[in-house]
């Protein structure tokens, strides 16, 4: 690892992860409570200018709406993880956490006043100051050496799943209150967030490689920004451009799940916003267990043939629900957090180690920009399937997963033949 990204040593590691996982359980809650609530307000929610602006389907308007937030994460991702690596991670968190407190009083704003398009830009604007998951896992990485990378991204995954578990909850919960106390109260998430990031989170900015010190003025900043954005890394690596295209494939997968379960159980189930999301935490706490195993289990000496299983096993688990009846899909949903969970513990350790030399903030940005562009691909192939039925969207999604896992074991094979760089990590 270049001298560039290694941390100082930090007095209480162990106090510091706590932290970063708190202020990623809190930044998530805000994130997560508008999920299990959209399909309820666009579907199942009163006929109006809102729910049928322009003459649309409403599925077609919730597709839309799903699909503006991971747009402005997408844009957003490009330079956050990049920015903290020149600039610092506390003050990159900082600034983005109060600018989400903001967006998220502007969609509580609009969805009162039923304004449909300032609601969908104000999810935009929430977006691109909301993928912060990018700059938690650098800060971790940063400590690789006082603290066991596999095992805090596990126990920061866990915390992650955790605000997933209780976001909806909150969200699904606080809808009967009216449609825009669930926004409101993830504004004010973010508040405790801001406290722990001023109490907790050390001031530590990364060292500049040699001759890539930051630039004064205006013009120096957005070419600091064009220098550095993550795509630049799949020029750079030809291992990186093909981990983006299988990232791709599995996240579109795992996206159908994500986006279009609520609407799956509206249909399939007649649930509303509350049954939405206590199926949803009942899932979040499936993968918040299998987070905390993972952090226990030993390290794999094959980390990609590892996930290519785990992505095969989400497939299987999608494709069962273009045919299971109700409560068996129920509980198919639940299920798939067990593989998807332990994913998400074995790639972005083995990405960490593997990559590090490009920074980790560029690293972890490139992970979550594949998942926001999926994310956005996904809601808008979604909000055009969903015409026809969900079960055809989860089918895509299993679809997406068996390519993804065909492609990790391809990788698997290329790396294998490659020992000397996977070793050259420090």
């Amino acid at each position: 690892m270049s001298p560039a990204s290694a941390a100082p040593a930090i007095r209480h590691p162990r106090w510091v992860l706590l932290a970063i996982c708190a202020l990623s359980l809190m930044s998530t809650v805000g994130m997560a409570l508008p999920y299990p609530i959209l399909a309820p307000i666009f579907v199942g929610g009163p006929v109006d200018d809102f729910t049928h602006f322009a003459g649309l389907d409403p599925r077609l308007l919730m597709g839309l709406a799903l699909a503006a937030n991971p747009l402005g994460i997408l844009i957003g991702n490009l330079f956050i993880g990049p920015l903290s690596d020149r600039h610092g991670r506390r003050r990159v968190l900082a600034v983005t956490i109060t600018a989400t407190l903001l967006s998220y009083g502007l969609t509580a704003f609009a969805l009162g006043q039923r304004w449909y398009l300032l609601f969908v830009l104000a999810r935009f604007i929430t977006g691109l100051t909301e993928g912060n998951v990018a700059v938690a896992r650098a800060l971790l990485a940063d400590m690789h050496e006082q603290i066991d990378r596999t095992q805090a991204f596990a126990w920061l995954n866990a915390c992650l799943y955790m605000g997933w578990l209780l976001g909806p909850l909150v969200g699904g919960l606080t809808l009967p209150l009216g449609e825009s106390v669930p926004f409101l109260l993830a504004g004010l998430a973010m508040l405790p967030c801001l406290l722990v990031l001023t109490l907790w989170v050390p001031d530590w900015r990364p060292t500049p490689a040699p001759g890539s010190a930051p630039q004064p003025g205006f013009s120096g900043f957005w070419r600091q920004l064009r220098e550095q954005q993550v795509l630049g890394l799949l020029r750079a690596d030809p291992v990186l451009a093909a981990l983006f295209a299988l990232q791709l494939m599995y996240c579109l997968g795992v996206n159908a799940l994500y986006e279009f379960a609520p609407l799956w159980m509206l249909e399939n189930m007649g649930l509303g916003s509350a049954g939405i999301a206590w199926v949803t935490a009942a899932q979040c706490a499936a993968m918040t267990t299998a987070s905390v195993v993972a952090g226990r289990l030993p390290a794999s000496r094959r980390p990609l043939r590892r996930a290519a299983l785990l992505a095969l096993c989400a497939a299987l688990g999608l494709s069962s629900l273009v045919l299971l009846p109700g409560p068996l899909g129920l509980a198919a949903i639940v299920g798939l957090g067990l593989p998807l969970a332990l994913y998400n513990a074995v790639l972005p350790a083995w990405m960490s180690e593997r990559f590090a030399g490009h920074g980790q903030g560029r690293v972890m940005g490139l992970l979550s920009t594949v998942f926001c562009l999926s994310n956005v691909l996904m809601a808008v192939i979604g909000g055009g399937l969903a015409l026809l039925s969900t079960r055809w969207i989860m089918g895509l999604g299993g679809v997406c997963c068996v390519a993804a896992s065909l492609l990790l074991l391809r990788l698997a094979r290329r790396e294998a033949a490659r020992p000397e760089p996977v070793q050259d990590t420090m």
